[in-house]
């Protein structure tokens, strides 16, 4: 049975940390392998749980004594496995599963690009051209597309947990089209046109992303005689006229892309018009162990950062916004209600 453990001295504290890489290993591995989905509310035998997911007993049993270390899953007395809160989240039918980001975290690339943060800190610039030999989103949509696939369930997962709270917090009543510029399945623009029944909304994304939209969005939907879906990339052009502009949690890229982002968009617009960006920050955050990995993390992939409130206010009045309100949408997410000058 596992016990709860007391705080470690520093000694075994770092090599606990120099081998995060096999707990983040197991996570996948849980995940990849739907062992939270096999667990019901009752607790199990290994062998039994061994039998539901097509593994051998006695490895399986180990992988879940390692993930009972941190609180995924919790061994009985017994010698059954039960659920914990955390576990539940690996679940595909948890309402907050994260599931689908488990596995963005862990993906392929990652255990290639991970080794090479050294390098990514001395140069400031990307490991993954070196890696693969082409821009990442190039690469995963030409070279990795099961990646994709798992990047765009990961966002879709994120989208769908906050566009409820982002739809309460935008007063859109003076308005009537809103546009989301990468704004994936388009969940955001779906839950703002429930909000809104004379309001028509413009989704942009990449190609694939769009082919996968809302069924809300789609022809038949109960949304779609309001919706354009226009597939497209916004780093190049944003070919959408709208009151109003959302853009969430993709201004994190390199500083080319950012730019190239927002210029499109006040192109796009014109004077007036309002820009809404959405992003986590990571100087105010409550969960920093994750939002500083993240912000490695996309270091490492396209070279890009998570943004500190000093560096995206930054970003958005070198483009040309004004800054009209800065204001927390959950206790994740920061709104900057911006618009273009005249």
């Amino acid at each position: 049975m596992t016990t709860a453990q007391t705080a470690p001295p520093p000694s075994m504290r770092l090599r606990e940390l120099v081998f995060g890489a096999a707990c983040a290993a197991a996570v996948r591995a849980a995940a990849r392998l739907g062992v939270a989905d096999a667990l019901d509310d009752s607790p199990l035998a290994v062998e039994d749980l061994a039998a539901a997911v097509k593994t051998e007993p006695k490895t399986l049993r180990r992988l879940l004594r390692a993930l009972s270390c941190y609180g995924l899953f919790a061994e009985q007395p017994d010698g059954t496995f039960a659920h914990t809160d955390m576990s539940r989240l690996l679940r595909e039918d948890d309402p907050n599963s994260l599931r689908a980001i488990a596995l963005w975290c862990t993906e392929p690339w990652t255990w290639d690009a991970w080794p090479m943060l050294d390098e990514a800190v001395r140069t400031g610039r990307n490991v993954v051209e070196d890696l693969y030999g082409k821009e990442f989103f190039h690469y995963l949509n030409e070279d990795a597309p099961e990646s994709a696939d798992v990047f765009n369930r990961a966002m879709t997962t994120s989208s769908v947990q906050s566009a409820r709270d982002v739809a309460q917090f935008l007063d859109l009543s003076g308005s009537t089209s809103v546009a989301d510029i990468g704004g994936g399945q388009g969940h955001v623009v779906a839950s703002l046109l429930e909000k809104y029944p004379a309001l028509h909304g413009t989704l942009l994304d990449l190609p694939r992303v769009v082919d996968n939209v809302d069924p809300r969005l789609r022809k038949g939907g109960a949304l779609a005689d309001r919706t354009r879906l226009v597939p497209g990339d916004c780093r190049e052009a944003v070919p959408v006229r709208a009151d109003v502009y959302i853009i969430k949690n993709i201004l994190e890229w390199d500083d080319d892309s950012t730019t190239r982002v927002l210029r499109n968009v006040i192109a796009a617009g014109g004077p007036g018009a309002r820009v809404v960006v959405i992003e986590n920050l990571v100087d105010d955050s409550p969960s920093m162990r994750f939002s500083t990995a993240m912000d490695l993390l996309l270091l490492l992939n396209v070279g890009g950062a998570k943004h500190t409130t000093e560096s995206l206010t930054g970003r958005l009045t070198e483009a040309g916004l004004v800054i009209d309100d800065v204001r927390p949408v959950n206790p994740y997410l920061h709104a900057f209600d911006c618009t273009i000058p005249a």
